[in-house]
């Protein structure tokens, strides 16, 4: 994405900012009148409060994914992701555990909620991708359109499974570059190709590329099955962009975001 200054961004975000406030504004106020007893915020929204001004902004991303700007003061917080362990005691289905057990590690494909206009054709074309470049690979439902019965035997098809459970057992992950799938193959130390539909997702490709821990990335109206073989085998055998995922990996793994957090309310309790 191209850099635009900061006026541009300051200009932006506010306008951003803007357009969700008055989108939820009334529930916002039903909320403060009915629960809290308030009275209904300001039109454009409480951000020109002093009182907010002097409360802490927590970022939860890793500062080793996206470093602190020098200009942010003491009170803008990077603290690390914010991870919950929903995979401790998951048990997979008898098929994908025997799938994964019965080969090499596989290609994860999935672009979460994002919807295409043809899903069949991006199906086709990943799995002609997947044959050209002999990967076998476990696809998400949903996106695709695709039944499980046009599957090659190299290929299987999962409705959900946690990402921090499959994303250690896989040899790259191709997705649409959302924050949290980002963050879980960023901690999982695998590579990512990222596929960016819109929105913040462009960002996200960006710093994966940055962080020299994955391919450059395919923005969806630009993907081709040659260009995406050619990502998966950088993923797959550049050896120097993997050691990279890994150790980046094992850094955001030994963060505690979620600590870092917890203390930092529990010192804003103590001063309020």
């Amino acid at each position: 994405m191209p850099r635009l200054g900061g006026g541009f961004n300051r200009l932006s975000h506010r306008l951003v900012r803007q357009v969700m406030w008055q989108s939820s504004r009334a529930a916002d106020n039903l909320a403060r009148r009915q629960v809290l007893d308030l009275p209904p915020a300001p039109l454009f929204g409480p951000f020109g409060s002093a009182r907010l001004r002097r409360l802490p902004v927590l970022y939860g991303f890793s500062p080793a994914v996206v470093p602190a700007p020098a200009d942010w003061d003491a009170n803008t917080h990077v603290t690390g992701y914010w991870f919950l362990d929903s995979a401790a005691g998951w048990t997979p289905p008898p098929a994908l555990a025997s799938f994964l057990a019965d080969g090499p590690p596989p290609v994860y494909v999935g672009f979460g909620s994002m919807a295409s206009r043809q899903p069949e054709e991006t199906a086709d074309l990943v799995l002609r991708t997947l044959a050209e470049t002999g990967q076998r690979a476990v696809m998400l439902s949903g996106w695709s359109g695709l039944q499980a019965d046009r599957l090659p035997s190299s290929v299987i098809m999962v409705e959900s499974v946690p990402h921090a459970w499959l994303f250690p057992r896989v040899a790259a992950i191709v997705h649409h570059g959302g924050a949290g799938t980002t963050a879980a193959g960023l901690r999982a130390g695998v590579p990512s190709i990222l596929i960016p539909f819109f929105g913040d997702q462009g960002f996200w490709a960006g710093r994966v590329q940055a962080l020299g821990v994955g391919p450059a990335p395919i923005p969806r109206r630009e993907l081709t099955a040659a260009r995406l073989a050619e990502a998966l085998r950088q993923a797959i055998t550049d050896e120097a962009l993997r050691r990279r995922a890994a150790e980046l990996g094992a850094t955001i793994r030994a963060e505690d975001g979620i600590g870092r957090a917890v203390a930092i309310f529990a010192t804003l309790s103590k001063t309020m």
